[in-house]
């Protein structure tokens, strides 16, 4: 099981100079605790501070090292050829190899962007196709959702783009499954439904005649040096009713307790775990990320 780091972009309370210093530390402590992948979100039209994904990745691409990097996309909001560009560019920055996470996104952040979100999942797949003719160096065009006429990018990435579809229901699940490379889970499943949702999964390869991809899951976590001290860390964001994601999906605990939550998806079927901070603060975070390096060498013995 692989373990990676989504860093969050938003930071509401504190100087957006600061935030930068923070996502730059978190990345730097990711690549020395030896995780595995390094990815951004993606959230428009916001009211407080947050960073947008192919900026600050190029900065944060520096201290990362050769591992593999990339992004969530929510594709319908994208122009594609202009996100394909971006996408190259990365990938000649990075020394790792790019996993493009991608999404539908939602009315309001379409309304924001003048996007007709009725069209989302139409936007998308067009989207998505025409990205990977790019990528290979087609000239394209697509002229119902997009209007694009002999489209063509330079530089077109030197090794393929491997795409991870985030998926929650059944038809979006078997959407991922045939369009793509790897399958993002919700970090709102709890371990029954998770259990329940990969194995939606695999029929859905299995029914597109596609060996299994990529089957990944969030999961927003908060590691101390025993239990209490996790619980007691992360009491006040649950008070709050963190992120509306149920505390039986959140990963809190000890190293042990983390070890073991991990070890049960895996044997679900679960092959990367992408993890994203619950604190909002820095040192907690730090602390977090460094606890991981153990976790991994648990779980690979």
């Amino acid at each position: 099981m692989k373990i990676g780091i989504s860093v969050s972009s938003s930071y509401p309370d504190i100087a957006p100079s600061l935030a930068v210093d923070w996502m730059v530390e978190r990345t730097r402590e990711a690549n020395w605790s030896g995780l595995d992948h390094l990815f951004v979100g993606d959230h428009h039209s916001t009211k407080t501070p947050y960073f947008q994904n192919n900026v600050i990745l190029g900065r944060m691409l520096a201290e990362w090292g050769d591992k593999p990097f990339g992004a969530l996309y929510l594709l319908p909001l994208w122009n594609p050829v202009l996100l394909a560009e971006q996408v190259g560019t990365l990938a000649a920055v990075g020394k790792g190899r790019f996993i493009m996470q991608c999404g539908l996104g939602d009315p309001r952040q379409g309304a924001a962007l003048g996007v007709d979100m009725r069209r989302q999942v139409g936007l998308f797949v067009a989207a998505l196709k025409v990205m990977q003719a790019l990528w290979r160096g087609e000239t394209v065009d697509e002229v119902t959702y997009w209007q694009l006429q002999r489209a063509r990018i330079s530089p077109v990435p030197s090794e393929p783009i491997e795409v991870w579809i985030g998926a929650l229901v059944a038809p979006a699940i078997a959407r991922a499954a045939t369009l793509g490379d790897g399958w993002l889970a919700a970090p709102s499943l709890t371990l029954a439904e998770s259990a329940v949702a990969i194995q939606q999964y695999k029929t859905a390869c299995a029914n597109a005649e596609k060996a299994m991809g990529a089957a990944a899951i969030r999961r927003d976590i908060l590691i101390s040096e025993t239990s209490q001290a996790a619980k007691r860390a992360v009491a006040p964001y649950l008070a709050a009713g963190y992120r509306g994601i149920p505390p039986e999906a959140l990963l809190v605990g000890s190293v042990d307790e983390v070890t073991d939550c991990l070890g049960q998806l895996n044997q679900q079927g679960y092959t990367e775990i992408i993890v994203r901070n619950i604190s909002r603060d820095q040192g907690q975070c730090l602390k977090t990320i460094a606890l991981l390096s153990e976790v991994k060498a648990a779980l690979q013995s």
